[in-house]
């Protein structure tokens, strides 16, 4: 693989990790919810306020990667390793986003506005995860640790994901009990709620839409790519 397509590939993944950062971080401001594999760092960082939602993250997709080697077992492919430095790659980009917002503006607290800022975030995050896939490059462990488990049940992706995204969502409300006497966050900021349901339901739909758009937009530098190796 040339140089170049790979710096292409990359910046185009990189890119998708951006968008999908900010999608977390506008997620965050709607104080409606987020999406389900951000609801653990958040709930996380609610409480043990020194470590950044951004390293929560990180640490998160570590484990997640260390489920995958105990799964895989002499099946785990060096490749998968990319995953480590993607992780740390997201999670800070996923501070550099909310610290973005956090300087233009505080938590939603009207309704529609909160809504509004929901279904931005959809878009975004939509966008980027395509881009991901567009450039074949960067790997997220949340994502890899879903088809594995896919691939080792016999069921599709899309079934697994949702059962994963849903033990996520309730290992985020056990948390926030445990830690605050809540399900739904901290009593000021909302981890689980309606955007919860928002960001994981119509993300997919989304997608349907802006997939072919991005597609036929990145076209002229995808059609250059060598064959993606299993």
């Amino acid at each position: 693989m040339k140089a170049k397509e790979l710096g292409l590939r990359y910046g185009i993944s990189t890119l998708g990790l951006i968008l999908v950062a900010l999608g977390v971080g506008i997620s965050i401001k709607s104080n409606l919810g987020i999406a389900p594999p951000s609801c653990p760092p958040t709930i996380l960082n609610l409480r043990f306020t020194a470590i950044s939602v951004g390293s929560f993250t990180w640490m998160m997709h570590l484990l997640f990667i260390l489920a995958q080697v105990i799964i895989l077992r002499k099946r785990f492919k060096l490749k998968y390793l990319m995953q480590i430095p993607a992780a740390f790659v997201f999670g800070y980009m996923c501070d550099g986003a909310i610290w973005l917002f956090d300087s233009i503006q505080a938590p939603a607290t009207n309704y529609a506005v909160q809504i509004l800022l929901s279904l931005a975030a959809v878009v975004v995050t939509a966008l980027g995860i395509k881009l991901e896939v567009l450039g074949r490059s960067w790997i997220l462990a949340g994502d890899m640790t879903t088809a594995i488990l896919a691939d080792e049940v016999k069921k599709p992706f899309g079934t697994v994901k949702v059962i994963f995204d849903v033990a996520l969502v309730a290992i985020t409300a056990l948390l926030a009990w445990i830690f605050f006497g809540l399900l739904t966050g901290n009593g000021s900021t909302v981890v689980i709620r309606e955007g919860t349901i928002i960001l994981a339901v119509l993300t997919g739909l989304c997608m349907r839409v802006t997939d072919p758009l991005l597609e036929k937009l990145f076209q002229p530098v995808t059609s250059t790519f060598t064959p993606h190796d299993a």
